[in-house]
C-alpha cells in the first residue's frame, strides 16, 4: 500500500470524545495531562480495546457458534500476531505515536511473556500501550484507521 492510499481523512485529524469521553463525563472524570501516564497504564487499556475492535469484526462478519468466534479471535489477539501488526503499520506512525509505542515496548512488566517470545511480548505491550493512548485522548478514528484491512 502506497502512502499516498493512506492519506487520512481531515476528520480523523480531529480528536473525538467517543466512549472515553462518555465516560469520563458519565462518571465525571477531570481531563488528564496523558503525557504524565505510564506506558503500562496506557497498554491496560489498550489491551481491551483491541480485543473489542477484533471481538467486534469478527462477530459482524458471521454469526457462528463462541467457539468458532473464539478461534478466530485469538489468531489475531495474541502476542506474535500484534508485533507482527506494528511492525506493518509503525511507519504511518506520527512521531507522538512512535514515542508512545517505544515506550510501553521498552516498559517494565511485572509479568513475564507466557508462552511468546520476549521480544514480540515486548512489542505487543508498546501495540497495546498506542492503542490505549488514542483510545483515551479520542483519537478512535485513527487506531481504526491505522487497522483497517489489517487485522
Amino acid at each position: 500500500m502506497d502512502r499516498e492510499e493512506l492519506t487520512l481523512p481531515k476528520e480523523a485529524l480531529m480528536p473525538q470524545e467517543g466512549l472515553a469521553g462518555r465516560i469520563r463525563e458519565t462518571f465525571r472524570l477531570p481531563e488528564r495531562n496523558y503525557d504524565a501516564y505510564s506506558p503500562l497504564t496506557f497498554a491496560f487499556v489498550g489491551d481491551v480495546v483491541f480485543e473489542l475492535i477484533v471481538r467486534t469484526k469478527v462477530a459482524e462478519e458471521a454469526n457462528r457458534s463462541v467457539k468458532q468466534l473464539n478461534k478466530e479471535k485469538v489468531g489475531v489477539v495474541n502476542a506474535a500476531a500484534q508485533a507482527r501488526l506494528i511492525e506493518e503499520i509503525f511507519p504511518f506512525l506520527n512521531e507522538k505515536e512512535k514515542e508512545i509505542y517505544k515506550r510501553g515496548r521498552n516498559a517494565r512488566t511485572a509479568s513475564p511473556a507466557k508462552n511468546q517470545s520476549l521480544s514480540d511480548y515486548h512489542k505487543a505491550t508498546g501495540f497495546e500501550a498506542l492503542c490505549g493512548y488514542l483510545y483515551l485522548t479520542g483519537s478512535m478514528e485513527r487506531l481504526l484507521f491505522l487497522l483497517a484491512g489489517r487485522i
